[in-house]
């Protein structure tokens, strides 16, 4: 019995140490943490916008007088040559008052040469003193009265003849229509916008610009691609960049041609990519879930090596933000070489370990590489 309870009171101190031993939490595992190294160095600005083929020379043709419109023989997308008939009016009472000019033309004619005939027979009786000064003057005046007005009936005339020309529209430049905005027997107004046609021979593409790209745009390299391929680009050249803002985008107005002869479906939609070496050599790019903040500055979390190999600790360093490019920002203030951490950013604390990633697997961001900011402007 007493051998019992001594043994009890031996196992009683292990068995606690051992309970103490069990209730120990687990040593924390090592975090594993994605990095980027920051480098400085020359970098490429690409910006892309959206826009599309239109043709430089585009023209609205329209009557040059009003009336129903009694025959269309064109439609859109059809390819039309200088002259080609676009639609007719109805021509009947431009035919009257051609008919009537002509004859007013023909009573003023008729009126000027008999005071002509007037005025030789006046002419010829004034030697014998037959006829007063007065009345010589007076059959001039009538001559010369009569001939001014046919005259004027002849301007008439080719008026109503050029009204009755004008009842036939045609084309003013071969190219393809783009756009109808009538129907046989609607009237249309004089100078009414009718019929739209594009010059197919010099396709542009057009862009809208906003005014913080401004500079960047206008010194740089351009490519395009079109939507149905856009693994074919082609070099395009700035021909105009709009030198106002439109009231309702804010927005500037560019338009490129080819920079070497080529054809463009009209309306396509167009990639425009715009590269630009950035003048800032002094800065890095760093994704932009790398930002965090230390007493409301912007901050980023660097690792610095603790020996081991593939281990470190972090540590917060303020850094000083310059821009961003989509998805990026460019800062200073950190050596180049450093590791920043790029995602996990509010878990971390200073002197936290640490695992690192392989070389292999490390993100770079060197400025070498383009920043890309991707536009969609209509």
């Amino acid at each position: 019995m007493k051998t019992s309870l001594a043994a009890a009171l031996v196992a009683l101190p292990t068995a606690a140490l051992l309970c103490a031993c069990a209730d120990q939490p687990p040593p924390e595992p090592i975090r594993a943490v994605r990095t980027v190294e920051v480098r400085y160095g020359a970098m490429e600005q690409t910006n892309r916008y959206t826009g599309s083929v239109q043709a430089r020379h585009e023209v609205d043709q329209a009557f040059r007088v009003g009336g129903k419109v009694v025959a269309r023989p064109i439609d859109v997308g059809r390819r039309v040559r200088e002259g080609d008939v676009l639609a007719v009016l109805d021509d009947t009472d431009f035919r009257h008052a051609e008919e009537a000019a002509r004859q007013q033309l023909i009573a003023a004619t008729t009126q000027a040469r008999q005071a002509e005939s007037d005025r030789q027979r006046l002419d010829a009786l004034k030697a014998d003193g037959s006829v007063s000064v007065a009345e010589d003057e007076r059959a001039r005046s009538n001559a010369e009265t009569a001939k001014a007005a046919a005259e004027a009936e002849a301007r008439k005339l080719e008026l109503a003849r050029n009204r009755l020309r004008y009842t036939t529209l045609r084309a003013s430049q071969s190219g393809v229509v783009t756009a109808v905005r009538f129907e046989v027997g609607q009237v249309v107004a004089e100078g009414q916008p009718v019929v739209s046609i594009a010059n197919q021979g010099e396709p542009e593409i057009v862009v809208d610009v906003p005014e913080d790209h401004l500079a960047a745009f206008q010194a740089a390299r351009y490519t395009a691609s079109l939507a149905s391929a856009p693994e074919r680009t082609f070099g395009v050249v700035l021909r105009e960049l709009s030198p106002q803002a439109a009231s309702q985008t804010r927005t500037y107005r560019a338009r490129l041609r080819p920079a070497s002869p080529r054809q463009l479906p009209l309306g396509a939609t167009a990639t425009l990519v715009v590269e630009r070496k950035a003048a800032e050599a002094h800065l890095a790019a760093i994704p932009a879930t790398a930002i965090t903040q230390s007493h409301s500055q912007p901050a980023v979390w660097v690792v610095r090596r603790d020996g081991a190999e593939g281990v470190g600790k972090v540590d917060l360093l303020r850094v000083a933000v310059h821009g961003y490019r989509n998805d990026e920002v460019l800062i200073s203030g950190l050596d180049a070489g450093e590791l920043v951490v790029t995602a996990g950013v509010q878990k971390m604390a200073p002197d936290l370990t640490v695992a690192l990633p392989r070389d292999a697997t490390r993100e770079t961001a060197a400025m070498t590489r383009p920043a890309t900011t991707d536009r969609a402007q209509r």
